[in-house]
């Protein structure tokens, strides 16, 4: 009997993968070819190691991975951080820092502390995102214009002009017909036609565009197949770089393949994301790819959504993309040759500019978190990335810190009572300005103390203790909460329990609390 169970089991996963994962995994195949390529481009590397990424990523992530619907390849996010190190170590000694933040991802991953990456401000990872898309658009337009991309933000914008007054007319007209479709696949009525990545049609059509035209425009070149372009990583001249390169990679690939899965989870009802699993296959896939040549991996929450759109119930999905992209790339990888590097750019003008997420400002303006973000996107396109990670937490902080601070102390006289109400939160940073207010009680005076305050640390507890004792000292008297309660609930804003006088109530000396 056990025996039919099992086999009744496995055809029933058969029929799940045939049925819903195999189709599935074409779409994201197809979704994920010419992204990998024009990431590639985009990073400044051969366009053969994004295409080794989207293997790796598809075969090791998808088969070890604790994410079953997320799908793992290199993303956008992390182009113009490689185009940096690229330009700074080579690509070579890049590629050894990929390795490297593979092993640290891989050693977070084992102990257990994947949860602690999603204690980044979303906002700092939203604005990184979004500066990062910026760049890519101002890089690429370059070379869908038929030029080429300039060192930094600022030599993109100021190159521009001319470089709309120059136009290389076969160049350009691909690109904007790419990005052109890009954007009526966006907005067009669901349909049939619909079902097909809009980045694979846009590609197709800009490719055989260029070959009835005859176009003289530069196309992929990925200079030998998969097998010969797997080339080892070299150790850096520069020690001190290639450390801030692997520490870096290793803290923005995580972060961004954690957000992408807890993301992912919301998108469907299966299982649920193991992030330690899941942070231990990206440095798997990280380690694996970085010592053979391709660009850093991260979990793609577009990817992914596609390949649940497309009905994936299982890994299955995930991990047949890469075997998809590896017979492509190494039975007909030379059809990739047809493809002009200005529809690549189109297509990651496209992708560039949905980084910026409307949506995404819209809810953090409401959060109060604006300009986290701001200061995120501005110092990721007007400096570089790290530091504009860096000016976002900076500000992230201050603003905890405001909070903090942001005690509200309302003293008022109703008869012969002084009503003292205390609200918001009520730590270190407050206990001035709640020495002040309290200071206009009279000596003697009946006081009502209301305390709705959000938080409650130990310098606002013993600063109220200390006043009331020194308040019942000059003969007033004090109504309130037992202090005690209010300390254990740690920042509850209900109204007051019971009201007594506050020498009625036991108090708790500074070693006891």
């Amino acid at each position: 009997m056990k025996s039919n169970e099992q086999k009744a089991g496995s055809a029933s996963s058969l029929r799940t993968v045939l049925a819903s994962d195999l189709p599935a995994s074409l779409v994201v195949f197809l979704v994920a070819l010419p992204l990998c390529m024009g990431i590639a481009l985009a990073s400044g590397a051969p366009i053969m190691s994004g295409l080794i990424a989207g293997v790796v990523g598809g075969l090791v992530v998808g088969l070890f991975g604790g994410v079953p619907l997320l799908v793992s390849g290199p993303a956008a996010g992390l182009a113009v951080m490689v185009f940096g190190f690229i330009n700074e170590l080579g690509f070579a000694a890049t590629c050894a820092a990929v390795a490297a933040a593979g092993v640290i991802q891989m050693v977070l991953g084992g102990v257990k502390v994947a949860r602690a990456a999603l204690g980044i401000s979303p906002a700092v990872i939203h604005g990184m995102l979004a500066g990062i898309g910026i760049l890519i658009v101002l890089g690429q337009l370059h070379i869908v214009l038929g030029g080429a991309p300039q060192s930094n933000a600022w030599a993109n914008l100021r190159e521009l002009p001319g470089q709309i007054m120059d136009l290389h007319g076969p160049a350009t007209i691909l690109g904007l017909v790419t990005i052109g479709i890009l954007v009526l696949w966006q907005v067009m009525p669901n349909s049939r036609l619909k079902k097909v990545p809009g980045p694979l049609v846009a590609v197709v059509v800009g490719s055989v565009a260029a070959a009835v035209w005859g176009a003289d425009v530069k196309r992929v070149d990925l200079a030998g197949s998969l097998f010969e372009s797997i080339q080892l990583p070299q150790l850096p001249e520069n020690w001190g770089a290639f450390a801030a390169a692997v520490f870096s990679l290793a803290l923005v690939a995580s972060a961004e393949s954690l957000l992408s899965a807890v993301a992912t989870d919301k998108l469907h009802t299966g299982p649920r994301a193991n992030l330690d699993k899941e942070l231990f296959a990206q440095g798997m896939a990280n380690t694996l790819s970085g010592l053979m040549g391709g660009l850093p991996i991260t979990g793609v929450i577009v990817r992914s959504a596609a390949n649940i759109a497309a009905g994936a119930k299982t890994r299955a999905s995930a991990f047949m993309h890469g075997v998809w992209m590896l017979l492509f790339v190494s039975l007909l990888g030379s059809y990739l040759g047809l493809v002009p590097l200005t529809v690549l750019a189109g297509l990651l003008v496209h992708v560039g500019a949905k980084l910026v997420n409307m949506h995404h400002i819209q809810e953090l303006r409401r959060r109060g978190e604006l300009a986290v973000y701001v200061v995120t996107v501005a110092g990721v396109v007007g400096i570089n990335l790290l530091a504009g990670i860096a000016l976002g937490f900076a500000v992230a902080v201050a603003r905890l810190l405001w909070r903090l601070g942001r005690v509200q102390v309302q003293v008022k006289q109703v008869g012969e009572v002084h009503q003292v109400r205390v609200g918001g939160a009520l730590t270190f940073v407050g206990v001035p300005q709640l020495s002040a207010a309290l200071a206009q009680v009279p000596n003697g005076a009946q006081v009502e103390l209301d305390l709705a305050v959000e938080t409650l640390d130990h310098s606002g507890y013993e600063a109220l203790e200390s006043w009331c004792q020194n308040h019942r000292k000059t003969g007033g008297k004090v109504w309130m909460e037992p202090l005690e309660e209010v300390w254990a609930r740690k920042g509850s804003a209900s109204s007051p329990k019971s009201v007594v006088p506050v020498s009625a109530t036991p108090t708790l000396s500074s070693e006891s609390a």
